[in-house]
Parts: structure tokens; C-alpha cells; sequence
């Protein structure tokens, strides 16, 4: 063998070891990335075979046969297989297995809404998206001068439940591979917490950094370090979460295929301490309940539309059309115990503007149940709201589905320019023109109450008691309802609807002592008034 083949065959093995370091395919026959990597790697030797036979291309004035074969059969190999994969593709196709993909999620549609969600409390509600959250974060960020320089926030933003708590989560990262070399050896010392209820954002910092990122380099990069820990294990995105002591960990789902790239599943997950770089492969069932996400969203939905399109065969889906469901375009996540739930509408094929009802599918279970509501069309209800002000060139946000007063409703948030949210709205499900807005200074029970009147039911558990001295006492006539509003003694604010006491409140003045029961708030809202004696 001569030093030159030797020499060619070294460079070849240094640039598929360069092109695995990057492109980190997995080592799985049912991967796409594996055979297009596979595929590169044909290239590189044909194109090596090319360099080393050069001199033997051509002998005298004509080809050499006997090497032209041997690209023939090259060739060969190579069309064979690329036919054999698009055989074995199309042969597992909705084509032949309408059923089969129909079956990839289990929809239940014998639950009742109201039975199943239960009624709304308002302390819990995530008014504030992700949009939002991200001019939050970043805020938070801004405040943290030696920290800006070095480090930038991650758009992430995982909406998780912390103990209770409706948060979404995202990690720091590396501001460029200079900043990466002088912060490596403490890592990342931080995340940005951001309160989905009331908007509060935290920088919570670590006692020890997080090496493992997707911004690091080498092999401190999240993703090289997975893969070479699993090298045949095909991955789906990571996300971002913490455990319910606050310690940072990234989810990574594991994915399954029928046939190549057909039929995503998640088979497991990956929790991934970006600290330590230790990692721990769950199956499906066996993931701690403290993560939340583990089936991506977008997954979910794909999901759904195969249930909805395949369930009365392929051509139906085509042709006939017969009951013939897709999901609505956009979708939000829901809260309820433990868990986080994707919510989204399901509408008919002809894509009408109204929705025959909607699911709710737990992120870490995939239990998925449909609702059977019909009713308004997500974008309509938020046209209708943004049309009540549309002077004020405010944009909607998704809505949230919600249990008010045992009727499935709408609440979305109305956003300025600057992304700041000024108004809340209630929208009926079924009558996407019975609409109200609220001004978001008073609160989200007011615009509650707006909506339902005097229906609006209370969470009286909640309330605070106390009793206070009136410093000053005004009113005011909003969309035909006086409110009043007080400032006692130690400058605290209150309001409250004529509903209230009727009775009482036009009489009060300035030196007055009452007893108030009150939901506590920048402007708290009285529930309950009493004079109290001396």
C-alpha cells in the first residue's frame, strides 16, 4: 500500500470523526440523521476511491473498465439501498396503516368539562405567557450588571408547576465561546424563575454552577455529552426544569420510530444534571412526577391530527371526509393538581371558524381526554376581544380555558406594544360575542365579576380579615357599576362594587371604622363590609 492511500485513508477517518463531533447522529437504524450520515460517508469514500484511482482512470486514450465497475457497483449498493428505505417508508405509511396511526395517542371522550376542571381560583391562574415572561426575565437580568456581560438569558421558559406554584423556568447561557472559557471552570451559577400568577421574576443563584449546557463547547456541550453517553439513543428537545428543592435538571425525551423517521413516539426520558453531568434513562413509566414535560407539544398535536384525520381510514380523509377532525391552529397549557396539560381546540376539516370542542392532554402521562363543546374558534374569541378596544391597537394573547361558574370560558389577557398586559377578557365558549374587558389595574376578579354579575362566586377560604380606619373615600361610575375606592390610615388601597353593600358603602366617610373581609392585592378587593364599633 502506498504512503499516499495510507495518508487518504487517515484524512478520511479525521473528517467523519470531525463531521460525527458536530452533526452527533445517533447509531440507530431508524433514524434519519444515522443515514444521511451513513449516506456522507459513501460520499467521502467515493470521493476518496477517486483521488487514490486517479492515475488509473484513464490508460492510453481510454477508460479503464475494470475501475468504472467497480463505481458501477458502488453506485449500485447505494440505489439499493436509498429504494430499499423508501420501500419499507411507503409501506408503513397512513397509506396501509390508517388504523395504526390513529392509535398513536388514546383519546377518552367520555369525560364531562365541568366534572373534570374544576372551578377557577384566581390565585392560580398563569395570566402571564411566555412572551411576557421573556421581557420579565429579562428585566431581571438587566439588574444583575457583572452577570450581563457574560452570561445571556436562554427564550426557553418552561411552564412548570413548583410546589403549587405556576412558574416557568429558564437557564443562563454562555455568551460566546470567550465567555464560556473565562466562567467553564464555575459554570453557570443561575436561572430566571418568573411567577406566571403575578409577574414576579427571580435570578435564583447557585451554589454550584451548571457546566453542562447547550452553549458550552467540547464536551461540556449538553448535547455531545449526551451522545456519547448514549450513543444509540435518538433524542427529542430538551427542556429546562427544576425539582421541587429548586435543583436544576434537563428533560430530554427519547424517541422511537416506526419503519425510518415514521411514527414519533417517546419511549422514556433522559434527567440530565447539568451540575454533575450525571444522568439517569427512565422508561415512559417511570419518570418522577415532579417533571412536567416530557411529551412536546407539537407532538401532541401532530398526534391528534392523526386521530382525527385516519380513525374512518385514509382515503376517507381525502375523499369523503366523513367526521374528519384537526386540532385548532395555537394552543395553551393548563395547570390542574400536579401536572401540566396541554389545551387545544378541535374543529372540523372545513376549518369553519368554531370549534366542536377541545382536549387536555397531561405533558408527562400523554392521558389525553376530548370534551365534546362546541363553540367559539380560539383567533375568532380573540378577535372579538381585541375588537372591544380596538382603538387601543391591543393584542390578545391565547386564551386560557377555564371553569367559570360551570361554564367553559375563555380568559385572555390584552398586551400593549410593549408587552405589558392592561386588560383581562372573558369570553362565553359557546357565544364568543358575550365578551367583556376589564382594565388589569382592578384585578382579575373584577373583570370575574363584570362578567357574571352578581354570580361571580368567591373563594371565601381565601379571604383576609380586618379591621381598618377610612382616610379618604371615593367613587366612580365604570360601564354603568359604582365602585368605591378607600385609602385607610396606613395608605393601603381598596376597592369595592356597590354589590357589595349597598346599604352602607354610599354612606361611608373619611374617619369611619369598618371591618372588611378582602382578597389582598395592589389594590385589594373587599368581599365584605361591616362598621365596626370603637
Amino acid at each position: 500500500m502506498r504512503k499516499s492511500d495510507i495518508l487518504i485513508g487517515v484524512i478520511d477517518l479525521l473528517i467523519i470523526f470531525i463531521l460525527y463531533y458536530f452533526g452527533l447522529p445517533p447509531i440507530n437504524l431508524t433514524s434519519p440523521d444515522f443515514w444521511q450520515f451513513i449516506f456522507i460517508i459513501a460520499t467521502i469514500i467515493l470521493v476518496s476511491l477517486t483521488i487514490r484511482n486517479g492515475h488509473k482512470l484513464i490508460i492510453g486514450k481510454e477508460f479503464n473498465l475494470k475501475i468504472f465497475k467497480t463505481y458501477k457497483y458502488f453506485f449500485l449498493a447505494f440505489g439499493i439501498l436509498a429504494l430499499g428505505i423508501s420501500i419499507i417508508n411507503f409501506a408503513s405509511s397512513p397509506l396501509f396503516n390508517a388504523k395504526e396511526y390513529s392509535n398513536r395517542i388514546n383519546v377518552d371522550e367520555t369525560h364531562e368539562f365541568i366534572e373534570d376542571v374544576e372551578p377557577v381560583d384566581f390565585s392560580k391562574i398563569p395570566l402571564i405567557d411566555k412572551a411576557s415572561s421573556q421581557k420579565l426575565g429579562d428585566r431581571k437580568m438587566g439588574e444583575f450588571t457583572s452577570w450581563v456581560s457574560q452570561f445571556y438569558v436562554s427564550d426557553l421558559y418552561t411552564q412548570i408547576n413548583y410546589n403549587n406554584k405556576i412558574i416557568r423556568v429558564t437557564p443562563l447561557e454562555y455568551a460566546g465561546l470567550i465567555k464560556y472559557f473565562t466562567n467553564r471552570d464555575e459554570g453557570i451559577k443561575g436561572y430566571i424563575s418568573v411567577n406566571s400568577v403575578n409577574g414576579s421574576a427571580d435570578l435564583v443563584e447557585l451554589e454550584k454552577g451548571m457546566k453542562y449546557m447547550p452553549s458550552a463547547y467540547f464536551f461540556e456541550n449538553l448535547e455531545r455529552k449526551l451522545r456519547f453517553t448514549y450513543p444509540t439513543t435518538i433524542f427529542d428537545d430538551a427542556s429546562f426544569e427544576i425539582d421541587n428543592e429548586g435543583n436544576p435538571y434537563w428533560i430530554i425525551p427519547t424517541i422511537k420510530y416506526k419503519a425510518i423517521g415514521l411514527k414519533k413516539e417517546i419511549s422514556g426520558a433522559i434527567i440530565f444534571n447539568p451540575i454533575t453531568g450525571e444522568s439517569k434513562k427512565y422508561d415512559i413509566k417511570d419518570i418522577p412526577s415532579w417533571v412536567d414535560h416530557v411529551y412536546d407539544a407539537n407532538l401532541i398535536i401532530e398526534q391528534i391530527d392523526n386521530w382525527g384525520e385516519y380513525r374512518n381510514g385514509y382515503f376517507n380523509s381525502i375523499f369523503g371526509q366523513k367526521d374528519v377532525i384537526n386540532t385548532t391552529e395555537g394552543y395553551n397549557y393548563l395547570v390542574m393538581e400536579d401536572d401540566v396539560y396541554l389545551y387545544t381546540g378541535i374543529t372540523s376539516v372545513s376549518s369553519d371558524e368554531s370549534n366542536l370542542g377541545f382536549v387536555l392532554v397531561n405533558l408527562r402521562t400523554k392521558e389525553t381526554k376530548y370534551y365534546l363543546v362546541p363553540g367559539a374558534e380560539e383567533y375568532s374569541a380573540m378577535a372579538s376581544a381585541e375588537g372591544l378596544v380596538q382603538e387601543k391597537d391591543y393584542e390578545a394573547s391565547f386564551p386560557l380555558l377555564i371553569n367559570l361558574n360551570n361554564k367553559p370560558t375563555y380568559l385572555l389577557s390584552l398586551k400593549d406594544n410593549a408587552g405589558l398586559v392592561k386588560m383581562y377578557a372573558f369570553i362565553d365558549v359557546e357565544d364568543y360575542q358575550k365578551v367583556i374587558v376589564s382594565d388589569a389595574s382592578l384585578g382579575i376578579e373584577v373583570a370575574a365579576e363584570k362578567y357574571l354579575g352578581e354570580n361571580v362566586t368567591i373563594n371565601t377560604d381565601k379571604l383576609m380579615n380586618k379591621k381598618i380606619t377610612i382616610k379618604s373615600i371615593s367613587s366612580a361610575v365604570i360601564d354603568g357599576n359604582t365602585n368605591y375606592y378607600i385609602v385607610d390610615t396606613d395608605e393601603n388601597m381598596y376597592y369595592s362594587s356597590i354589590k357589595t353593600s349597598k346599604n352602607l358603602l354610599p354612606f361611608l366617610k373619611s374617619g369611619d371604622s369598618i371591618s372588611i373581609s378582602y382578597n389582598e392585592g395592589s389594590v385589594s378587593q373587599i368581599i365584605k363590609i361591616e362598621r365596626s364599633g370603637n
